[in-house]
């Protein structure tokens, strides 16, 4: 998994497949205490992911203070070598005053059986 620095943050590109479409998030934030992965609602959106009238909303509780987020299942969800399908995500606005595509939480690498190691970064 090829992990980049920005501002002090782990950063990786995710690949994301709905049906026929495809898109890369550039910006998602590696985070090895967030238990789940949390997208942009507007980015998802792209490629067919939509909140529906019946979605539940649930609240996530972090660092950050509180997101509202709606969980949803994506097709294909990939970093480099790592992948798995039909993988539950959650979206929200994500609006943490800095410009992010999302978080890629402890149960994609769980998931996967990622290992990071940073020496190879």
């Amino acid at each position: 998994m090829k992990i980049r620095e920005q501002g002090g943050l782990p950063f990786v590109s995710l690949q994301l497949t709905q049906g026929e479409q495809s898109m890369v998030l550039p910006n998602v934030v590696l985070d090895t205490g967030s238990a789940g992965t949390i997208l942009q609602t507007d980015l998802v959106a792209q490629i067919g992911v939509h909140l529906e009238p019946d979605d539940l909303i649930s609240e996530v509780h972090g660092i950050g203070g509180v997101e509202f987020v709606v969980t949803k299942q994506i097709d294909l969800i990939g970093v480099d070598e790592l992948a798995t399908k039909n993988f539950m995500i959650e979206i929200g606005s994500m609006d943490y005053g800095f410009d992010f595509d999302g978080i890629l939480g402890f149960d994609f690498l769980q998931q996967t059986g990622a290992v990071i190691d940073l020496g190879q970064a």
